[in-house]
C-alpha cells in the first residue's frame, strides 16, 4: 500500500530481540542494559500473525534484525514460520556473523535467503574497540560459512567511526576486487543515549567514497535496486563486488523510503530516527483477530512521517539502535 506521500510500502524489518553478544559503542548506551523482560518480547507464533498482517497491507520482502537475532533459540523456527507464508517474497536476516558457522546451513534450508553480515573493519585491534570484543576471526569464518550455504548475494555492513575505522575503509572497498560481495559503509545514526558519540565520530559518506577513490581510482555509479531505497551502489574498475553508500545524515532518502520497523516488543516504529510507535503486544494478547492487526498496520502506514528532524536538531531518544533493530 501507499502512505500519504505515495511512498510503496513494502518491506518490514522486523527486531527479533533486543539482546546482542557484542557491545558496539554506536549502538548500545555505554554501562547499560536496556533490554527488555524477555516476557515483553513477541513469541515466534506472535511474530509470525505479525508478519501475516503485514503481508495483508502489501509487505514482500521481511528482514529479521536485533539486537543480534541469532541469539533467540527459536530463531529457525522463526524463519520456518515466516518462509512459509504466502506473499513473503523475500525474507533476510542482518547478523553481526558471530554465529554462523554453525547456523548458516540450519537457516539457509529453514527458508533464510540472504544475510547483511556486519563487519566494522578488517583490522582486529579496531574491531575490539568498537565491538568489546576479538570477533574479527569468527565474524569471517560467518562470512565464509554463509557463502558457501548459498545465503547470497554477501552483503558487508561497515558503520564509519571517526577515529576508530575510517582509515580502514579503502581495505574493506579491496574485497569488492577479490570476491562478488557488496560492502555497505554506512553513517553513523544519532539514536537514544549513545547519540553523543555518533555527532562526535561522524563521518559523511562523500568523504568514504574520496577516501577510497583516491587510493582505488574512480567509482562508478550503478543504477540502485528497487528494493533498496537507502542505497547509492558504486563499483570499482574490474571489481567482482559492489561498493554501497548508505547516508541517512547526509543525503537522506526519505522520499524514497519504503519501509517499516516492528521492534522486538510488538511496536511498529514508523521511522528510525523518530521515536512514533504504535503498539501491537496488546493486541495479540488479548487475541484480537488478525484483520484487526493489519488494521493497525494500515493506519500506522498512513500516519508514517515524511522523515526525521535531525535537520532541526531533534534526535530520537526512546531506544537506542540496539532496541529498534537495524
Amino acid at each position: 500500500m501507499e502512505d500519504r506521500f505515495g511512498r510503496v510500502i513494502n518491506y518490514l524489518r522486523f527486531s527479533v530481540t533486543d539482546r546482542c553478544n557484542l557491545r558496539c559503542r554506536y549502538c548500545m548506551p555505554e554501562g547499560k542494559d536496556g533490554r527488555k523482560p524477555r516476557a515483553r518480547l513477541l513469541t515466534a507464533s506472535e511474530i509470525e500473525k505479525v508478519a501475516r498482517a503485514a503481508v495483508q497491507v502489501g509487505i514482500r520482502k521481511i528482514r529479521l534484525t536485533g539486537g543480534e537475532p541469532t541469539l533467540r533459540s527459536d530463531i529457525l523456527e522463526i524463519v520456518r514460520r515466516l518462509s512459509n507464508i504466502p506473499g513473503v517474497e523475500e525474507l533476510v536476516m542482518t547478523t553481526n556473523g558471530m554465529r554462523l558457522t554453525q547456523l548458516a546451513v540450519p537457516l539457509r534450508e529453514a527458508g533464510l535467503h540472504r544475510a547483511n553480515i556486519h563487519l566494522d573493519s578488517l583490522n582486529g585491534a579496531h574491531v575490539r574497540a568498537l565491538t568489546g570484543s576479538d570477533c574479527l576471526k569468527r565474524v569471517w569464518d560467518g562470512i565464509i560459512a554463509a557463502e558457501q550455504a548459498g545465503l547470497l548475494p554477501i552483503k558487508l555492513n561497515m558503520v564509519v567511526v571517526r577515529g576508530y575505522n575510517d582509515g580502514d575503509v579503502v581495505e574493506m572497498a579491496r574485497l569488492t576486487l577479490q570476491y562478488p560481495w557488496q560492502v555497505r559503509f554506512i553513517e553513523l545514526m544519532p539514536l537514544g543515549e549513545p547519540a553523543w558519540f555518533a555527532t562526535k565520530h561522524y563521518v559523511a559518506s562523500q568523504e568514504t567514497r574520496t577516501r577510497i577513490e583516491d587510493t582505488l581510482g574512480p567509482l562508478v555509479a550503478e543504477s540502485a535496486h528497487e528494493e533498496d531505497a537507502d542505497v547509492s551502489g558504486y563499483r570499482l574498475a574490474g571489481a567482482k563486488g559492489r561498493l554501497e553508500f548508505i547516508s541517512p545524515v547526509s543525503h537522506a532518502y526519505c522520499h524514497r523510503c519504503n519501509h517499516i520497523r516492528v521492534t522486538a516488543d510488538g511496536r511498529i516504529r514508523l521511522c528510525l530516527l523518530r521515536d512514533d510507535e504504535w503498539s501491537l503486544r496488546e493486541g495479540l494478547r488479548s487475541r484480537d483477530p488478525a484483520s484487526t492487526l493489519a488494521e493497525r498496520f494500515f493506519h500506522a502506514i498512513r500516519c508514517k512521517p515524511y522523515g526525521s528532524q535531525l535537520a532541526q536538531g531533534i534526535f530520537p531518544t526512546s531506544r537506542p539502535m540496539a532496541g529498534i533493530g537495524g
